[in-house]
């Protein structure tokens, strides 16, 4: 999905109200690893992990921003940038969680809570008329991350083998560099969404440890299995989509009388 927007090189553009709020996220991701690292004990592996995503976030965002020219963050954008430091939270604690255990509590209400928001932030979208194909981007982007720092915590404990619950989109995007007919756009789809939203509860869950270790490798191989039905189907649809797109138009003999 292209960000970028074609405009006049001539065009008055002030990016600093936008920018602004990219730099209150990061503070606030700051913020919150200050509260964190003094609750938890967080060791130096927690504050670097979280410090990297803080900058990282900013950075991208910030470009994503400048390219795409919005004049305005809008409502929405703010909810997932909330996600988003919530999602460096949960970052921060998982990579401590390998010097010492964080408190489930704690991990379990932030990542509860980045899951909740992901309903918020496209009911937002669609109630102001603010939908745009960043705000879009910037909740996949969220979203995907999230799974992919609950797949490392839950990995952990379960095995390597969860890793590909949150590496699955990430191969996904660089198939579609040797493969573009997997970049087309796919139509809307519940089963879909229904998945994506399946994926963080049942790696919560895992992860939260409250069910015997069988039951919770059993949920998480239920949302391998369902990630791979739907990451087959649609890479199928692209497949076929992209079949009758390439295949060559026979002309029709015109039927002259004589």
């Amino acid at each position: 999905m292209a960000l970028n927007n074609t405009y006049d090189a001539h065009d008055s553009y002030d990016a600093r109200p936008v920018q602004q709020e990219t730099a209150v996220g990061a503070g606030a991701q700051v913020l919150l690893l200050v509260l964190l690292g003094p609750a938890t004990g967080m060791g130096t592996a927690g504050w670097l992990t979280g410090l990297a995503f803080a900058l990282a976030s900013w950075a991208v965002l910030s470009r994503a921003l400048h390219r795409s020219r919005l004049p305005v963050f809008g409502p929405a954008n703010r909810v997932t940038l909330g996600r988003a430091i919530l999602v460096g939270g949960v970052t921060a604690l998982v990579a401590d969680s390998f010097r010492s255990a964080p408190p489930a509590a704690l991990l379990v209400g932030l990542t509860a809570a980045a899951l909740i928001l992901d309903g918020v932030d496209g009911r937002v979208a669609r109630r102001t008329g603010t939908s745009t194909a960043l705000g879009a981007r910037f909740d996949m982007e969220v979203d995907a991350f999230l799974i992919l720092v609950l797949s490392v915590y839950v990995a952990t404990d379960l095995g390597p083998w969860v890793l590909l619950i949150g590496g699955m989109r990430y191969v996904f995007v660089a198939a579609a560099r040797a493969w573009p007919w997997l970049t087309a756009s796919l139509p809307p789809s519940t089963a879909r969404k229904t998945v994506a939203a399946l994926q963080g509860v049942l790696l919560l869950l895992a992860g939260a440890d409250l069910l015997p270790r069988g039951a919770n490798a059993g949920a998480v191989a239920l949302a391998l299995a369902l990630l791979v039905w739907s990451f087959g189907r649609d890479v199928v649809w692209l497949w076929r989509r992209s079949r009758v797109v390439a295949a060559p138009v026979r002309a029709v003999p015109e039927l002259v009388a004589r």
